[in-house]
């Protein structure tokens, strides 16, 4: 009985996890699940999973939480520390589905036991990339990529080596604004920009998303995991999202994953790797598909790509600036203080005004460095609009 971790569990990615392994009973032993505030939810998967611990990312969510767990011998916590406890727990799969940079840690975590790590946070290879990965080597520890993009590529590249990779196309929807007029985007509304062509996700992903500053977060996490030059990631919007990421080689060959939009794809393979087992995915029907269409992303439209590209040839702690700038201008428009089409203008002011200030210094080789940038690039990011807004 293999055992598993599942951080996350409560968003759509952890739903899609649980779905999983609800399907297999018997298969799995269920060490801990986390998730935030949604502690109904999270006490109703740990029943149905019978996991060991459950943990919420909310001190004051704890009372709730004991209280729907009452009885069942269920262990309950709370707080980053409880979630970073947790992840020290052997298991043999953890899925890391935290969004944010709050995934770092029980990704880091994960690592160092040398377990198998399911990684669906962006975040951690774009605010540490060269850290987590060290220290997976250094641990003989797994990682798996489980963004649908990656996961194709890595599917790909299964038997290849990457020294023949010629060029790696991420593809993306275009978000929620990508046929709009640019001249309406300024007066995007949050409620506009939550809502997904083709998945149902939560909030701040779905609006990343419209910015594509998912897509930007992916190119350099494509870089950090893959190994890849920044000039070998290109990306392409693929309205129908059936073809996830297409690799060509040094040969002329292309290899392109194709499959119905469902993230139970991409974590199904990373739970059963290096195996394949039958997913309940609606399979694709040649037949049936009447057209694949491609387009090249306005850069003005979705300068996110951009500062992608900027982020990478600037190195050090750029990308945990840039993440950090991102959740912050991302805050600043779901609180309405700032546009949509604000976000990337403030995100390039944090890390121009910190370059300029402080650099952004070598390659993330510590824990405490990266948070300390996580840190002053939020700082940056709230005094900007701050100033903006005339309150000094």
């Amino acid at each position: 009985m293999r055992s598993i971790s599942i951080f996350g569990a409560t968003g759509s990615i952890g739903e899609n996890t649980v779905d999983l392994i609800a399907r297999a009973p018997g298969a799995y032993r269920v060490v801990a699940l986390t998730g935030g505030r949604n502690v109904a939810r999270l006490a109703q998967q740990a029943i149905a999973l019978r996991a060991e611990l459950a943990v919420t990312a909310h001190d004051d969510c704890l009372p709730a939480l004991r209280e729907a767990l009452a009885g069942t011998g269920i262990e309950t916590a709370a707080g980053p520390q409880a979630i970073a406890e947790a992840a020290e727990r052997p298991a043999d799969w953890t899925m890391s589905a935290i969004v944010g940079a709050a995934g770092l840690v029980p990704s880091l975590r994960t690592v160092e036991r040398g377990g198998t790590l399911a990684l669906a946070n962006k975040e951690s290879l774009v605010c540490a990339g060269p850290l987590l990965m060290e220290t997976a080597r250094a641990n003989a520890a797994t990682i798996l990529p489980v963004d649908s993009e990656h996961s194709a590529v890595f599917q790909a590249l299964a038997g290849e080596p990457v020294s023949a990779v010629e060029l790696v196309t991420i593809t993306a929807s275009g978000g929620a604004f990508r046929d709009w007029p640019m001249e309406r985007l300024a007066s995007a509304t949050v409620a506009e920009a939550s809502t997904h062509p083709n998945f149902a996700m939560g909030q701040r992903i779905t609006i990343d998303s419209a910015t594509m500053f998912n897509k930007a977060m992916e190119v350099i996490e494509a870089r950090e995991f893959f190994g890849l030059d920044p000039a070998q990631i290109d990306v392409v919007i693929q309205r129908e999202q059936i073809i996830h990421a297409l690799v060509a080689f040094q040969d002329g060959a292309v290899m392109a994953h194709l499959g119905q939009p469902d993230m139970r794809h991409a974590i199904g393979y990373a739970l059963h790797w290096p195996e394949r087992a039958p997913l309940p995915v609606a399979r694709l029907d040649l037949r049936k598909l009447t057209s694949l269409s491609f387009s090249v992303p306005d850069e003005t439209r979705y300068p996110a790509l951009r500062l992608a590209r900027d982020v990478m040839a600037a190195g050090g702690l750029a990308g945990a600036a840039f993440n950090a700038a991102k959740e912050s201008a991302l805050d600043h428009f779901i609180a309405g203080r700032i546009g949509f089409m604000d976000m990337a203008g403030l995100v390039e002011q944090v890390l121009d005004r910190i370059s300029r200030d402080c650099g952004l210094g070598n390659a993330p080789d510590s824990l405490e460095k990266v948070l300390q940038m996580d840190d002053l690039a939020r700082q940056t990011a709230d005094e900007i609009v701050r100033a903006r807004a005339g309150q000094g």
